[in-house]
C-alpha cells in the first residue's frame, strides 16, 4: 500500500491551492477537528465498512463537526468518502497546516516537557526558540511526558532540540560504555 503521506499530499495541496488566504485558518481548524475524530479506531472501522455507503459515511462525518460545515467542507468530505480516503484525513490536516504555516512564515513547535510549561515560562521559551529558528513565528503545542524526568524536548519541523534529563542520561550512558 502507498505511504499515507503520499496519498494525502495531493488532497492537501489541492485544498490549499483552492482556499482563499482568509479561509486558511477556518479550514485548518475544521480539518484538525475532523482529524481528531478520524484517529478513533471505531470510527475508522466504520469508515472501512463496505456495507456503509459513501453518502451515509460523509453525512456521519459532517455531523461530527461542532459547527455546521459550509458547502466546500461538505464537498471535500464527500470526495474523501467516495474515494475511500477518510482514514487519510489526519495526514491531510497535518500537511495542510504545514503549508498554511509556511505561507505565513510560521512553524509548529512541539514542546515536550516533564512538567507543565505555561505563562511567562512559555513566552520566554518561545522568544528564545524564535531567535534559534530565524525569527519564525512558532505555534506551540505543549505535551507532558513525565518520562523525560526534567528539561524539555522541542521539535520544529525536522529539527529536534533535546535538553531533557532522559537524553542527557542516555548520552552519559553511551559515553560510559564506549
Amino acid at each position: 500500500m502507498a505511504d499515507i503521506a503520499t496519498i494525502a499530499r495531493p488532497y492537501a495541496e489541492a485544498l490549499f491551492a483552492s482556499a482563499k488566504p482568509a479561509d486558511l485558518t477556518p479550514w485548518a481548524n475544521q480539518l484538525d477537528e475532523l482529524a481528531r475524530y478520524l484517529e478513533n479506531e471505531e470510527l475508522l472501522t466504520l469508515a472501512n465498512n463496505p456495507k456503509l455507503g459513501s453518502d451515509d459515511l460523509a453525512k456521519l462525518v459532517e455531523g461530527l463537526l461542532k459547527s455546521k460545515p459550509d458547502e466546500s467542507v461538505r464537498g471535500f468530505i464527500k470526495l474523501l468518502a467516495n474515494n475511500h480516503r477518510l482514514a487519510v484525513l489526519p495526514e491531510i490536516a497535518k500537511q495542510f497546516t504545514a503549508m498554511k504555516n509556511k505561507s505565513e512564515g510560521a512553524a509548529e513547535a512541539i514542546i515536550t516537557s516533564a512538567f507543565p510549561v505555561e505563562g511567562a515560562a512559555l513566552n520566554d521559551l518561545l522568544a528564545a526558540l524564535k531567535k534559534r529558528f530565524g525569527g519564525k513565528e512558532l505555534r506551540p503545542t505543549v505535551v507532558i511526558n513525565p518520562d523525560l524526568i526534567g528539561g524539555i524536548r522541542v521539535q520544529v519541523g525536522d529539527e529536534v532540540l533535546d535538553g531533557s534529563v532522559k537524553a542527557q542520561l542516555g548520552q552519559m550512558h553511551d559515553r560510559l560504555i564506549a
